[in-house]
C-alpha cells in the first residue's frame, strides 16, 4: 500500500569517493589556510612598508631630517614581503610561467608538469636555500651583527632568519600544490581558471 500511494522510490547508491580523496582534500585545505595566513602577514607588512616609506619621504624632504634605522627598515620590510609572498603566490598559482606549451596542455598534463616541476626543481632549491642559509643566521647571531651605519638597526640576525623560515613556508605550500595537482590528475579537482591578470602580464 505505501508503494501504491507514494510510489516506489529507487535509491541509487552514491558513488564512493576515490580512495584517499577526503584525506588529501583535508590536508590541502589545512595547507591552504596556512598559506593564506602567510599571505595575510605579507600584506600587512606591505602596509607597514608603505607607511615607513611615507614617513621617510616626509621627514627627509619637508623637515630635512631622517632616521637611518627607519631607512634600513624599508628594505627589511620589503625583503619580508617578497620572501613571505612566495609561498602565497604558489598557493594562488600566481607565479610567472615561461612555458609557452603549458596553456595548450590538458588538465592532466598540466598536473603532471606541475608535480614534476615542484619535485625536481622547486623543492630541491627550497631545501638547498633553507639549509644553506642557517649558518648565515647563526653567524650573525653569534657575532651580534648590527648595522654598519651609525644609528642603524641592531640584531641583524632577525632579518636574516627570514630567509630559511620563508623557504620552509614555501616547502609547506609546495606540498599543498602537489596535493592539488594530484587531485587534478585523478579528476576530482579542477585547476584554477584563466584570470585577467594573466593577460596583463
Amino acid at each position: 500500500m505505501p508503494d501504491i500511494l507514494w510510489g516506489s522510490r529507487s535509491r541509487e547508491p552514491h558513488p564512493s569517493p576515490p580512495p584517499g580523496k577526503l584525506m588529501l582534500e583535508k590536508i590541502e585545505k589545512i595547507i591552504n589556510r596556512f598559506s593564506d595566513v602567510i599571505g595575510w602577514i605579507a600584506g600587512v607588512l606591505n602596509l607597514f612598508m608603505l607607511g615607513n616609506v611615507f614617513y621617510d619621504a616626509v621627514t627627509r624632504y619637508f623637515f630635512r631630517t631622517g632616521s637611518i634605522a627607519m631607512q634600513e627598515m624599508e628594505w627589511h620590510l620589503f625583503s619580508m614581503v617578497f620572501l613571505f609572498g612566495i609561498a602565497y603566490g604558489l598557493k594562488e598559482d600566481g607565479h610567472v610561467r615561461v612555458d609557452v606549451l603549458y596553456d595548450h596542455f590538458t588538465p592532466r598534463w598540466k598536473a603532471i608538469v606541475n608535480i614534476a616541476g615542484t619535485l625536481l626543481f622547486l623543492l630541491p632549491l627550497a631545501v638547498l636555500i633553507a639549509n644553506g642559509s642557517i649558518w648565515f643566521v647563526h653567524e650573525a647571531y653569534t657575532l651580534h651583527e648590527i648595522s654598519g651605519d651609525p644609528g642603524g638597526l641592531t640584531h641583524r640576525w632577525l632579518i636574516k632568519a627570514v630567509i630559511p623560515v620563508s623557504f620552509i613556508f614555501l616547502m609547506v605550500s609546495a606540498a599543498g600544490f602537489i596535493i592539488r595537482n594530484v587531485l587534478v590528475f585523478r579528476g576530482v579537482e579542477e585547476l584554477p581558471g584563466h584570470r585577467f591578470e594573466d593577460d596583463v602580464l
